[in-house]
């Protein structure tokens, strides 16, 4: 086990790249002038976008994304200091594609927050990767942030009492996280397995229906299921997510009525 003194001469733990000074310099590079590779912290960033969206954040590497920018690894190096701020800043850079509703616009809250919230969900599936690194790090970039901004004034905007929006804010965007990202994963696990959704769906149940384990699961889903049968899986799951968020705004607004 390591000493207190051991301790106390390590690095301290690093919170942000957003917070080191690095992430707001023009070009994001060291001190000392212009890196002949001519790279700037942009294009890097474009690139970890681009390589995550096609190979997933466990193949990602430095040496990976200098062989994509034709450069060396340690000219990486000169903008930032590790993987993670790489990382950071691909997933604030994802965020910028949001579009935000202005709270201050004289439109309906419960359209706002729908919008929004359909938009949240098609970045997550977009961007795969994007959602297991969200707890990684602070998300305290400009794109996070205005992001957390309006949600937090949109959710002002319906009327709860403050000690209540928090609350709001987590059942309506910890739901939109959990159905992305599922939704994200179970797309990527389709393309691994070269089906489409419909397909693939077809096979899983076909190959559950007979394991008599699980009779009880499929019979007490029955007629839920028949229900929604001639629907592709995409139009099934456009309709619970609209019918799910639909609940959330109902239920915002039977707590503002009480």
């Amino acid at each position: 086990m390591a000493s207190a003194a051991d301790r106390d001469t390590k690095r301290p733990v690093r919170m942000s790249v957003w917070l080191d000074g690095k992430a707001a310099t023009s070009r994001g590079r060291r001190a000392g002038g212009d890196h002949p590779s001519g790279l700037d912290r942009d294009r890097i960033t474009e690139a970890t976008v681009r390589l995550l969206d096609a190979e997933g954040a466990a193949k990602f590497s430095m040496r990976r994304l200098a062989a994509e920018l034709n450069v060396t690894a340690m000219s990486l190096y000169w903008y930032v200091d590790s993987k993670d701020d790489l990382l950071e800043l691909a997933g604030d850079a994802a965020a910028g594609e949001l579009r935000l509703p202005d709270p201050d616009a004289d439109d309906d809250w419960r359209e706002q927050l729908r919008d929004l919230a359909q938009g949240y969900r098609a970045l997550l599936v977009r961007h795969p990767w994007l959602s297991p690194l969200m707890g990684r790090f602070l998300n305290i970039g400009p794109n996070w942030s205005a992001f957390v901004l309006c949600v937090q004034r949109l959710i002002a905007k319906t009327g709860l009492a403050p000690e209540q929006q928090a609350g709001a804010i987590a059942a309506v965007f910890q739901f939109v996280y959990g159905f992305g990202t599922i939704e994200g994963h179970f797309l990527k696990r389709c393309a691994e397995a070269g089906m489409g959704q419909d397909e693939y769906v077809a096979r899983a149940m076909g190959a559950i229906d007979g394991e008599p384990d699980l009779a009880p699961v499929m019979e007490a889903g029955r007629e839920m299921n028949e229900a929604r049968q001639g629907a592709t899986v995409d139009e099934t799951r456009d309709r619970d997510f609209a019918f799910a968020l639909d609940l959330l705004v109902a239920g915002i607004e039977a707590r503002t009525r009480r």
